[in-house]
């Protein structure tokens, strides 16, 4: 088995050396470094260097436009792939499998698509979306079923509760067609994903809570009839803050913790109270709003959750901690880690340098970069080690 790795693009409010806070209807405050082209640019081309797969835009009001960001991102990089966020209810899909085509066709399918159906009422109002929880997961079963049948090449006659096309057929396919991740924790997100996912993308919880969520979907896609036989796999979405000691990541955790005021993380906690998402209940769930016990797993820390919506934890320790939390998430079945760091530039390469070898010496990961004439492309790939 090699896992893949992917990291995250910081269109949400920037990037900087504090926990950059927002998602979820919730303001991201005030960040360091904008996000720009020329600085995610660099960010982008780091995790190229580092060794992930893909990096992960995501979408909202909070956000700058992940179609857009990441199109001209693709130009500045040159393997990366792109891990769009999107919310199918804002687009229509004869619109959205055109744009998908022409971003994977032009980019050397360099595409991948995270569906995402938008947890926060209030915030779907304001793009005009006034279909509540349940009427949003149905609309997103017919988006995908019309999406998947039109990369086929089929003419598509549809008429569906929501949506409805008619003599709809793609004159350019995607080549290849795009792989769809989804996510959710209620039971009609259950339902869509075991229906159109390809891999299923699940917020960082502890590990028995993450196995209870892999055994739910494998269940509901081994007696989904539509997937034809294509496998689902599985992917969790993290925070890292990895060092060359324990000590100094737990000091990393100490420091961002201290740089949150008692005002921001009641105004924040209060706005995410309201989302509707059963994954932001479960994420706050695990620190309650306080800041003690924030430590619900070994090396996994809760923290980053109290001031930022959706991914609110985060894996602490030395690299050769890590390493052993993300071995134990792949045994469950985890195949795919979507990853970040505050901040996101230096991060990728701490993980990239430090992590990563580790794994590909136990046969975990595989280095995707083109071989590196005259030795090792990682210098530091002994750092962190137990004796």
């Amino acid at each position: 088995m090699s896992l893949k790795f992917h990291w995250f693009l910081p269109t949400n409010g920037g990037d900087g050396r504090h926990v950059v806070g927002g998602g979820h209807g919730v303001n991201p405050g005030a960040a360091g470094r904008l996000a720009d082209v020329p600085y995610l640019g660099q960010v982008a081309r780091a995790a190229e260097q580092s060794g992930f797969d893909a990096a992960l835009t995501p979408a909202g009001a909070w956000c700058e436009d992940a179609w857009l960001s990441t199109a001209m991102l693709s130009q500045v990089s040159d393997r990366l792939r792109f891990l769009v966020a999107f919310r199918p209810g804002l687009v229509a899909p004869y619109l959205a499998a055109q744009m998908a085509s022409t971003f994977q066709n032009m980019t050397g399918g360099r595409l991948l698509l995270n569906v995402v159906t938008g947890g926060e009422p209030h915030e779907q109002r304001m793009f005009g979306d006034f279909l509540d929880k349940d009427a949003r997961y149905a609309r997103a079963d017919e988006f995908l079923t019309i999406v998947r049948r039109l990369w086929e090449g089929e003419t598509v006659d549809f008429s569906g509760e929501h949506l409805s096309v008619e003599a709809a057929k793609l004159s350019q396919i995607p080549d290849p067609v795009p792989e769809i991740y989804f996510g959710g924790s209620s039971p009609a997100a259950g339902t869509v994903a075991a229906r159109h996912a390809d891999v299923y993308l699940t917020w960082g919880e502890p590990p028995a809570q993450v196995k209870e969520k892999i055994e739910w979907i494998r269940s509901l896609a081994d007696a989904e009839q539509t997937r034809n036989g294509r496998p689902i796999r599985f992917g969790i979405r993290l925070h890292t803050i990895t060092r060359d000691t324990a000590e100094e990541a737990w000091a990393e955790a100490d420091r961002l913790l201290a740089g949150i005021d008692e005002q921001t993380l009641a105004d924040v906690q209060s706005g995410l109270a309201r989302s509707e998402s059963e994954g932001q209940k479960r994420m706050l769930a695990l620190h309650g709003g306080s800041r003690d016990d924030l430590e619900v797993h070994p090396n996994l820390w809760a923290g980053v959750g109290l001031v930022r919506g959706g991914a609110g934890t985060a894996l602490v320790g030395s690299h050769e901690e890590v390493a052993d939390r993300i071995a134990e998430y792949a045994d469950l079945g985890i195949s795919e880690f979507v990853l970040s760091a505050y901040p996101h530039l230096e991060g990728a390469y701490t993980f990239g340098e430090g992590v990563l070898p580790i794994l590909e010496e136990r046969g975990l990961w595989k280095d995707p970069r083109p071989a590196v004439r005259g030795g090792t492309a990682v210098p530091f790939a002994t750092v962190g080690r137990t004796a």
